[in-house]
């Protein structure tokens, strides 16, 4: 029997409801999918330590997988103290801030005044009905803050949870996926499974490190400056800056109003223009070396897939869909005749090609189930 040749316009139709229904789906389990999503990068960066826990250790698979995710609770709380200390900080001298906002509200509405001829009574009408309105949104919001906590809360015990058994499952899931496709296929599937892996523990311990140093010149350049919270601040813009291009702008706005409601104009801008210049040695230098170029998308790509992630998954999407793109890109690189999106992906790069693991550096079913 002959294979049915479909026209154009059928195979586009079926393409694009499949891409809805795809989009659906993930927008309608984002309650499962984002803590798993996020349990898997977890459980790839603590893959090596897991490993030795049990190899050179000789700890149980169970007791290794669980040392392995206390661990990390333990260093993400320790990370979480440290902000709250320095919020409680900050927290201290909102009576100040507020008094200097509130001097420079009136700086505003005078200048409003003079130049474009709106009353001081005009811009409190205006005002107060934005208030008014943000009041209800928030008052209708507060009804659902509680479920909104609980939901949070059990994302992420179920995220540490999802951890603990993809650590301790990890062989009979490699077989799973192994076994999904037929032995003349597995040597690919292996291919793409070791690059996946070694380009998500490059990706996300390499943004941790970055993190940190960038954090770490924040500081001390916000520190030499005069700048106060300038530990918050550093801390605060490196964090964001994870988030790729939309991040850093954010953080600049964040400081530069921090900056001048407790300090002078000019101090402000030159916070900024500082941020800004870490930021353009960090994107040029450090992300490029720290990271290795594992994730090679275009920076189109890399907008749109932060786009999408935000309207499909929110906030975590804007961070998890880099990797799922990078892992896509590869998977297209692979399977015939979806080549050129690995390449409308990648960069463009002619003299160097992407390094692919060869067949007989491949390790073997018995290696890769370890």
């Amino acid at each position: 029997m002959r294979p049915v040749k479909l026209p154009f316009y059928a195979k586009l139709c079926m393409s694009l409801l499949s891409i809805v229904m795809i989009v659906i789906i993930l927008i309608e389990a984002r309650d499962i999918l984002v803590p798993l999503v996020f349990s898997l990068l977890i459980a790839i960066l603590l893959y090596p330590f897991n490993r030795f826990l049990q190899d050179r250790l000789n700890m149980g698979r169970a007791a290794a997988a669980m040392i392995s995710v206390l661990v990390f609770i333990s260093s993400l709380v320790s990370f979480i103290y440290f902000l709250a200390i320095e919020i409680i900080g900050f927290s201290s001298d909102f009576p100040i801030l507020k008094t200097r906002l509130t001097a420079m509200f009136g700086s505003l509405q005078h200048w409003l005044s003079y130049k474009l001829h709106i009353t001081n009574h005009q811009q409190s009408e205006y005002i107060n009905k934005s208030v008014n309105s943000i009041m209800e949104t928030i008052a209708r919001s507060l009804s659902n803050i509680f479920s909104y906590s609980t939901g949070i809360l059990l994302s992420i015990v179920f995220m540490f949870i999802f951890t603990f058994f993809i650590l301790f499952h990890r062989k009979l899931l490699m077989k799973f996926i192994l076994h999904l496709f037929s032995l003349p296929y597995r040597d690919k599937v292996k291919e793409v499974i070791m690059e996946t892996k070694n380009m998500i523990k490059a990706y996300v311990l390499g943004l941790v490190i970055e993190m940190a140093l960038v954090g770490v010149v924040n500081t001390v350049m916000f520190m030499i400056m005069g700048i106060q919270y300038a530990v918050l601040l550093g801390v605060m813009a490196a964090v964001l800056n994870i988030i790729p291009y939309l991040g850093i702008y954010t953080a600049i706005g964040l400081t530069m109003l921090v900056t001048f409601a407790n300090s002078t104009g000019n101090l402000a801008i030159e916070a900024g223009i500082g941020l800004f210049c870490v930021h353009l040695i960090d994107s040029n230098i450090l992300f490029p070396r720290i990271i290795g170029g594992q994730v090679k998308m275009n920076p189109f790509i890399t907008i749109i897939a932060v786009i999408i992630g935000e309207y499909i998954w929110g906030v975590s999407g804007m961070f998890l869909f880099i990797p799922i793109t990078g892992i896509l890109k590869l998977v297209f690189e692979r399977v015939e005749g979806m080549e050129a999106w690995g390449m409308l992906i990648g960069v463009e790069d002619v003299e160097k090609k992407p390094k692919k693991i060869k067949l007989k550096d491949l390790p073997k079913d018995n290696e890769i189930l370890k």
